[in-house]
């Protein structure tokens, strides 16, 4: 077995890994990783059998002595395709410590793929963490609807969304980035004081290297956007990346509206659709009013888990 760090030749190689994992997701691509290579000193490691054939890959950066999995990402972890095996996982944990400690690496910080996400089965590194004694440092709930179910709204859902269906709200699949953007920075700096992680010109970009994947949709009254959700697509799941809803649309009730169109209608084949997480510091806190709107879509609690590997 063999470990090195990525380099810019095995770009191909790494990108038809990403596709043909078992736990893939598209914003492992290189193309998607590399948008914020400006923030992030990327240290992502590839793992190699003594055939030389790649097994596995670990998406990752580097700051002060620790390795992340991944600072930019949602969460990170090895993906795998379908041959790895449980044992072969804890001989990859064996290789990893080893050459974390060789490169003076004191910790590695590991964000688990939730098992939404999971084309098939995929918990192998878990059982290796849990063998390596890696601590569990934190715990974030994420809200996600089983779409193979019925879904069921709560009694005040129903009523927002009636509301709204009687008004001349418009939802729609869209290409104005712009007009979403303005959107969205309104209300985060209104409400939160804060900024989209994304500009314009990144959002505008990432959708076009991968507009199989990133979808925006907006709902309009008069011609005017009043709501919207910027979608990541997967396989089996839909992921809320972005929602937005002026003070015209939360009166209306047309973020309920599109949210409505975008389970009902837009994605009802898919297996999941996840709202994200509702946490704050590192998932000790819970925005309660937050994940009760999206609990009453139907949504339930998934754990995210992050842990920490100490290399001694």
């Amino acid at each position: 077995m063999n470990i090195i760090k990525y380099r810019a030749e095995y770009k191909n190689l790494w990108n038809e890994f990403v596709k043909n994992s078992k736990n893939s997701h598209f914003f492992f691509d290189r193309d998607y990783m590399e948008y914020h290579n400006d923030r992030f000193e990327d240290f992502s490691l590839m793992i190699f059998d003594d055939t030389d054939k790649l097994i596995a890959i670990l998406p990752a950066n580097i700051k002060e002595n620790f390795l992340y999995s991944h600072h930019g990402l949602t969460f990170g972890g090895f993906l795998v395709d379908d041959k790895m095996k449980t044992e072969t996982m804890l001989e990859i944990f064996q290789f990893l410590k080893d050459y974390a400690k060789k490169q003076n690496i004191k910790k590695i910080i590991y964000k688990c793929i939730p098992y939404i996400y999971h084309i098939k089965p995929s918990e192998e590194d878990r059982y290796a963490l849990f063998r390596n004694n890696a601590k569990l440092i934190r715990r974030d709930v994420t809200s996600t609807i089983d779409l193979t179910e019925q879904v069921r709204y709560s009694k005040g859902r129903k009523w927002t969304i009636n509301k709204a269906k009687k008004e001349p709200i418009e939802a729609f699949e869209s290409n104005d980035y712009k007009a979403f953007w303005e959107l969205l920075t309104g209300v985060l700096e209104s409400n939160h004081e804060a900024k989209p992680v994304h500009t314009l010109e990144e959002m505008r970009k990432l959708a076009s290297l991968f507009p199989k994947n990133i979808k925006l949709f907006l709902a309009k009254k008069d011609e005017k956007v009043v709501s919207g959700a910027l979608i990541y697509e997967n396989q089996n799941i839909v992921h809320t990346q972005y929602l937005a809803n002026s003070e015209e649309g939360r009166e209306l009730g047309a973020l309920d509206l599109l949210i409505d169109y975008l389970i009902k209608d837009v994605y009802k084949n898919k297996k999941y659709f996840d709202f994200g997480i509702s946490n704050e510091d590192a998932g000790r806190f819970l925005n309660t009013g937050l994940i009760a709107q999206k609990e009453g879509f139907g949504a339930r609690a998934v754990v995210q888990d992050f842990y920490e590997l100490e290399i001694k």
